[in-house]
């Protein structure tokens, strides 16, 4: 990332039910005597990023800043502009994250 800044690519975190809902564990199906639980980890975050910013960039500029692992990046194109979907490595948490930057 020559001559950009981190914060030049991550603009803002996207802040809505369906991204509060990725940075928990999510149950998808209860327990029953003959099926288990069965939940899944989400431990995401939502960005709204720089319209040019690939993932590479973008897995960069998060890992830098908040000095955690990132697993993957999506990015989605939108009206709203560019929205990445960061999902953090086993060991990190994104509540975590989120409480850092004062989505809670």
């Amino acid at each position: 990332m020559v001559g950009i800044s981190p914060y030049d690519i991550l603009m803002h975190p996207l802040v809505t039910e369906k991204a509060l809902n990725l940075m928990e564990k999510k149950v998808v199906r209860e327990k029953t005597k003959k099926r288990p639980e069965i939940a899944i980890e989400n431990n995401s975050l939502i960005f709204i990023v720089r319209e040019s910013a690939t993932r590479t960039q973008v897995k960069r500029a998060f890992e830098e800043l908040f000095e955690v692992k990132v697993e993957s990046v999506k990015v989605l194109n939108t009206k709203a502009g560019k929205q990445a979907i960061i999902k953090l490595a086993q060991g990190f948490k994104a509540e975590d994250v989120g409480m850092r930057i004062g989505i809670f």
